[in-house]
């Protein structure tokens, strides 16, 4: 959610005090937070799993994670979000690491889930990248990737399902525009999820 390599040169760092503010990222309105919520219902196994939440940003996806029974390991870029995260989820079953989510800093331990929204469009070879993701997962585990197409910036549910089509699980495309409750306004862009493999 957070790392714009190519991203306008944002200091996520400065944007952590107010980026809670957009409805879908802070999840505050309840309408959006339920939306989400359903979403994820929908993405993650029914069985508490291990799901590693890359740019996790202040941790609003991790909590609702975390809050339907799954042990949550965040990465982020920003210390500045990775604090606002650890404290958004503190007493949880959850920790935070600051990291490149192109490389997160995690070592052996592997995944049911690998959660990603709004990083993969900026980031430089995301082929590359989303095939080490794949390498994250247990046998069985799933990609959640929630992208899209804002004006200049973003990546194409086209493109995304194509890079990971070759990884070897079933892809599945969800067009994400239309439901308003998950933005907390009406859009006009491209939103979208592909769940790669899933059992």
């Amino acid at each position: 959610m957070t790392e714009h390599s190519g991203g306008g040169g944002v200091d996520w760092n400065a944007e952590a005090a107010t980026f809670d503010e957009e409805p879908d990222h802070g999840l505050r309105d309840p309408e959006v937070r339920r939306a989400w919520a359903r979403r994820l219902r929908e993405w993650l196994p029914e069985r508490a799993s291990d799901v590693l939440d890359l740019g996790c940003g202040t941790g609003s996806l991790s909590l609702l994670a975390a809050e339907q029974g799954h042990r949550v390991t965040g990465v982020d870029l920003s210390p500045a979000m990775v604090e606002r995260a650890r404290a958004k989820l503190a007493g949880r079953d959850a920790a935070f690491l600051v990291g490149d989510a192109a490389q997160p800093p995690v070592g052996e331990q592997r995944f049911d889930v690998v959660l990603v929204r709004h990083v993969l469009w900026a980031l430089p070879d995301p082929g590359r990248v989303l095939r080490r993701w794949w390498g994250l997962l247990r046998p069985g585990g799933r990609l959640v990737l929630v992208e899209g197409v804002w004006g200049a910036f973003g990546i194409s549910a086209e493109v995304v399902s194509g890079l990971a089509e070759p990884l070897g699980g079933c892809v599945r495309v969800e067009r994400l525009s239309e439901d308003s409750l998950l933005w907390g306004k009406d859009v006009d862009d491209e939103r979208y999820a592909v769940v790669v493999g899933g059992d």
